[in-house]
């Protein structure tokens, strides 16, 4: 009887089902069932409706008051934009999503639902959004170098990883009427990189030049040839910098 409640279920749930595959790419749980079909249709239940469910477990999310002047968001986006993420040991792609500097917070949209959820930032591995690839950096009290936790843009990954610390803070300000407003900042954003084990701060070209000095002098000779102008597009050139380094005998 167990086994033809549960086909039941899974034939009227059948044409919801192909909706959501695309969404979890995982494996599914096993319920051994020695018919080949029901073992299909089984992980393909389990793929859509039970991996996804694990996507939804973080809390309630609020958006902030309208009052307070700009937003608290990557980009300055403050609609739902696509992308996927890695979270608790599953890819889920298509999501609707924001970032929000503010809290350091990823945030999705619950499907079918008016509900926004901030995730558990522990189990989210990297997500991308926005054409950008973010992953999750837990502090290392034993490595003195070590960043402080959470989410960072990954810039450049090779041998040396080049990554950027983006995030907004929340000030108030006393307006001419003796109100107080409250605004969020422009985003600031500090870089590093990731070195055999240890992390370097860094800003200018010299600075990150002087991470990497043991190819200095190549690598200023790459800048100048290439005609790269570090000012003009910092991140860019950070990346093509760090790429050559790697491509250098060692």
């Amino acid at each position: 009887m167990f086994k033809i409640f549960i086909l039941s279920i899974l034939l009227c749930f059948g044409g919801v089902i192909t909706t959501y595959t695309a969404f979890a790419q995982a494996n599914a749980d096993s319920l051994a069932y020695k018919n080949p079909l029901y073992t299909n249709t089984q992980n393909s239940f389990y793929q859509a409706i039970g991996s996804q469910s694990r996507l939804y477990d973080g809390k309630r999310y609020e958006f902030y008051d309208h009052a307070i002047l700009s937003n608290a968001y990557y980009m300055d986006i403050t609609d739902w934009r696509v992308g996927s993420i890695v979270y608790d040991g599953y890819l889920y792609e298509k999501v609707d999503m924001l970032y929000d500097l503010f809290k350091d917070q990823l945030i999705i949209h619950l499907y079918n639902s008016f509900l926004k959820i901030s995730l558990v930032s522990e189990k989210v591995k990297t997500f991308n959004l926005l054409d950008h690839h973010f992953e999750y950096i837990k502090n290392d009290p034993a490595n003195p170098t070590s960043v402080k936790t959470g989410f960072y843009d990954d810039l450049y990954s090779g041998k040396i990883k080049v990554l950027a610390k983006r995030q907004k803070t929340l000030q108030t300000t006393h307006g001419f009427s003796g109100s107080i407003d409250s605004y969020f900042t422009s985003t600031s954003t500090d870089y590093y990189i990731f070195k055999n084990g240890n992390y370097y701060s860094f800003g200018s070209q010299g600075t990150f030049l002087n991470v990497l000095k043991d190819k200095k002098k190549d690598l200023q000779q790459f800048i100048r040839t290439n005609k790269i102008k570090y000012r003009k597009n910092k991140e860019q050139a950070m990346a093509m910098i760090a790429e050559y380094y790697d491509h250098l005998p060692q």
